[in-house]
């Protein structure tokens, strides 16, 4: 019987997280023990806090999901604090995990760290072809930084580091906050809200921008893969295929069904409807794992959904104000 692979989650308690605990209750091989972890039982801005938990946990694999997010606004207002939080945060963990000989460390990047001009599809070789778009630059330098820094650990200290690029995910334990959430939870949020209120759905903008978007639960599955299985330090891009790209128009309804929502379903084009598309290629995902399935958008949907609803009342909903 080999030694115990101890694999520790940041960012544990929020949604990929959660959806990573899901899965390897599902996926967990003999011999592991996973630890999810968040920012009550680690500070990782502090070097001191985050050795403690390495000494406390031991791990031999890390996949680092905490980070300071948040939406567009927050990601103008508070570019500093993107910037300085998620710089500080990762380099508690490459020095954790380099002094504790660590045997793998897959970080998570975003697709908002590609080049604010640039040709699409957008691959894993274009992270730093030109500056990011200036509404997010602290979050994107930031993370960008992780490329170079699994490149430098490697070239040096002959680390195992490496990193993935999910598109736009959603699932249960997003954050569902009116103000300050990614584009499916708000919706999700403002359409139960309708349906309780009797009033309209409505939109902002006119519902054409089109993305890809990435069940956090098929995201899960693929991280895990990455952590036993992809072999390279270059970071991979995680997505549907670029067929499966969908308009927001097409999420907005998607949610109405899901939620049997009767009433009238409106569009407000005074607002601006932001980038038109950020299409990304999973070809280099597609070379090693060619006939991984997704869950189908329609029924991804259907189950983030039920879990909102489910969980509205609860207290515990992120985002959600009683």
């Amino acid at each position: 019987m080999g030694a115990e692979k101890v694999i520790l989650v940041t960012g544990g308690t929020g949604l990929v997280g959660k959806a990573v605990e899901y899965v390897s209750k599902e996926e967990s091989q003999p011999g592991e023990r996973w630890v999810f972890v968040g920012s009550k039982d680690a500070d990782l801005l502090s070097l001191e806090s985050t050795k403690a938990l390495f000494e406390r946990e031991k791990p031999t694999h890390v996949l680092h999901l905490a980070a300071q997010v948040g939406g567009l606004f927050a990601n103008m207002k508070l570019k500093v604090e993107f910037w300085r939080n998620n710089i500080i945060m990762q380099d508690n963990i490459f020095q954790a995990c380099k002094d504790f000989k660590v045997e793998k460390l897959v970080s998570c990047l975003s697709t908002c760290v590609f080049p604010d001009k640039t040709t699409y599809p957008i691959d894993e070789t274009m992270i730093h072809n030109g500056p990011p778009h200036s509404s997010n630059e602290g979050y994107a330098y930031a993370k960008r930084m992780v490329d170079m820094q699994n490149r430098l650990y490697k070239e040096q200290y002959g680390c195992n580091f490496t990193a993935v690029i999910p598109t736009n995910i959603f699932g249960p334990h997003d954050n569902y906050d009116l103000e300050d959430s990614h584009v499916i939870p708000g919706l999700i949020h403002k359409c139960y809200l309708a349906q309780q209120k009797g009033e309209p759905f409505t939109i902002m903008g006119s519902g054409k921008p089109l993305r890809q978007f990435i069940y956090s639960r098929d995201l899960a599955r693929l991280m895990i893969w990455t952590l036993r299985s992809y072999p390279e330090a270059d970071p991979i891009i995680l997505s549907v295929d670029e067929a499966d790209e969908v308009t927001i128009g097409d999420v907005a309804m998607a949610i109405v069904d899901a939620m049997n929502f009767t009433g009238a379903v409106e569009f407000d084009t005074s607002k601006a409807d932001g980038q038109y598309k950020k299409t990304a290629s999973n070809a280099k995902l597609r070379k090693y794992l060619p006939d991984f399935k997704f869950t189908p958008f329609k029924e991804a949907m259907r189950e983030s959904v039920q879990w909102f609803v489910d969980n509205y009342s609860s207290g515990n909903v992120r985002g959600v104000k009683l």
